[in-house]
């Protein structure tokens, strides 16, 4: 009897991996770049060359069978493998070339790194820079990125690099609304109308901060993303925390209190060790740290200097 398990393909494996992601095939399909109708008939090819479901169908998605099981976790080896693989391949390249995957939040993309970015590729050309802005911690095993540019004070054991900075934090209002701003403690604070971090951004540690010393219904808006904080601070929405080099990037913005260490996050740059070696990525890494060093007062709150000088 002819083994139905040959005639799979790795693509096979990650369309069930997809699915099982998801739990839906529309949603599997957007991931795999190919048409529902494909999802479909394929997943039904899978099922009936092994002669076994892989999914039940439920009105919440499609739920794993014990098989199912068993294929996305070989599944999931495999990724592992290849994913490996790659960045042992990548760590051999010759010379700097090629693309590379730099991932960051957009307040650091915008207020620090774009004008980093523009030196680096004047100075190499031969790397191209595709920049992934989220707010999420993309997986650099996968080769999901190959450089993280994070806020954090407790970065991924799996990954290597060096913190460059701390990154200060302080209470932020519209300049208009204090033309002669003297700065306070936070308790000072608590009783003007406050703008805040949504539930997305709720493991930052300034969202925590405010949460615990600002009443409730004194926070009349919130936002997930710290520009979004700046922007609505500066439309007069209510006075909030900013990161330094964020607030004092906008000359419509007064800090109305000094930096507090106690939401403080370090700045990392961060890599997998397998590509660290990597020409490439070492000459990324180098140029970043030796750029983001010129700017540090900046980052950390003691310097006023325009985000354009830095």
């Amino acid at each position: 009897m002819a083994d139905p398990v040959k005639n799979l393909a790795w693509d096979d494996f990650r369309l069930i991996k997809a699915v099982a992601d998801v739990r839906n095939l529309p949603a599997a399909a957007a991931l795999l770049r190919v048409n529902h109708s494909t999802v479909f008939r394929r997943l039904g090819q899978i099922e009936e060359a092994l002669g076994a479901k892989l999914f039940e169908r439920h009105r919440a998605g499609y739920a794993l069978t014990p098989t199912g099981d068993e294929m996305v976790a070989l599944a999931e080896r495999f990724d592992t493998d290849i994913s490996a693989f790659a960045r042992k391949v990548a760590g051999r390249e010759p010379s700097p070339a090629g693309e590379l995957n730099v991932t960051t939040s957009d307040a650091l993309l915008a207020h620090l790194l774009t004008p980093i970015f523009a030196g680096f590729r004047q100075r190499c050309q031969d790397v191209r820079l595709n920049v992934i802005v989220s707010d999420q911690e993309l997986n650099l095993s996968r080769r999901d990125a190959d450089v993280a540019i994070r806020a954090t004070n407790n970065p991924a054991e799996t990954l290597v690099g060096r913190r460059l900075a701390t990154i200060a934090w302080a209470v932020y209002g519209r300049a208009s609304d204090y033309p002669q701003p003297k700065t306070a403690e936070w308790e000072g604070l608590e009783g003007r109308a406050w703008v805040g971090f949504g539930d997305g951004a709720a493991s930052l540690g300034a969202a925590r901060y405010v949460h615990e010393r600002v009443p409730p219904e004194r926070i009349g808006y919130k936002v997930n993303t710290v520009l979004g904080l700046a922007s609505a601070i500066e439309r007069g929405l209510g006075i909030g925390p900013l990161p330094c080099f964020v607030g004092d990037a906008w000359p419509t913005l007064v800090r109305l209190a000094p930096p507090d260490p106690a939401i403080a996050s370090d700045l990392w740059l961060l890599t997998h060790p397998d590509l660290r070696h990597a020409p490439r990525v070492r000459v990324v890494l180098d140029f970043l740290a030796a750029e983001i060093a010129k700017r540090r007062r900046f980052i950390e709150g003691s310097s006023l200097q325009a985000v354009a000088t830095a």
